[in-house]
């Protein structure tokens, strides 16, 4: 797989034929009033979307807030064949597919294989928050010949990254054949507003480490730890906790892609 890291929490997944697009972000910095706050972006995207050719998917955790679907990446969706988000948003956006936790969907691939995505339980901040950040869903990535990728969405829940492995572990996902991940996309930052008392509503970079336990041998690869004014604890932070830890990180060059 390669992966291309735009910003935030966007990045354009290359694996099985299949070019697909996390969470798209392309406005350029500027504030978003938020029921009388606001999110603030600090950087701008990377790459614009008429750079990177065709996209089969979008991947989307969840549209009800500008850092994970603005308003350029809004305007982008009607442009790509699939979107895959929480039924929540397939009510809210024409043309989305919700997908419920542990369901799965085949995409055809152009080899004549399929990858499966499968939604996958994720919690926006701490247990009850989802009156007030709405629902979230995450995805795993599965297919024979490739590998098995997570995609955390953003969850700030370890128990539910354990739930998936202990799945895994177990055969008990339907379709899905692969006992462990083998490339584990989180998305970090320890996002935090004056909501629950500025308790966490992404992975700190404490609990990323506790996650990447849980999904060892998985390559951890962080995305959305910068660019947005309400994120507490960037890459380096990040990197550190890890190499306090002893674990290994791959951060992901801006821009660029990173073969995985």
């Amino acid at each position: 797989m390669k992966l291309t890291h735009i910003g935030g929490p966007t990045a354009v997944l290359s694996i099985g034929g299949l070019t697909l697009l996390t969470d798209p972000a392309f406005d350029e910095p500027r504030e978003y009033p938020l029921g009388g706050r606001k999110l603030t972006k600090l950087t701008g995207p990377a790459l614009q979307p008429d750079e990177l050719g065709p996209i089969d998917a979008v991947l989307l955790s969840h549209d009800e807030h500008k850092d994970n679907l603005d308003d350029s990446g809004r305007e982008l969706l009607s442009s790509v064949p699939v979107v895959l988000s929480t039924p929540g948003a397939a009510d809210r956006i024409p043309g989305v597919r919700g997908l419920e936790n542990w369901e799965s969907v085949e995409l055809d691939r152009p080899d004549g294989g399929t990858l499966i995505v499968t939604g996958l339980p994720a919690r926006h901040g701490p247990e009850g928050c989802e009156p007030l950040t709405g629902y979230v869903t995450g995805f795993l990535l599965s297919g024979s010949g490739l590998p098995t990728v997570y995609v955390s969405g953003d969850n700030a829940s370890v128990d539910l990254v354990g739930e998936l492995t202990t799945r895994l572990a177990a055969g008990s996902i339907p379709g899905v054949t692969a006992r462990t991940v083998d490339i584990a996309v989180l998305f970090a930052g320890a996002a935090r507003t004056p909501l629950f008392d500025g308790a966490p509503l992404t992975l700190t970079s404490e609990a990323a480490v506790e996650a990447a336990r849980l999904l060892a041998p998985a390559v951890i690869v962080p995305v959305h730890t910068e660019g947005w004014a309400h994120f507490s604890e960037g890459p380096d932070v990040l990197a550190k906790a890890f190499a306090d830890a002893g674990l290994p990180l791959q951060l992901p060059p801006i821009g660029e892609a990173l073969s995985l």
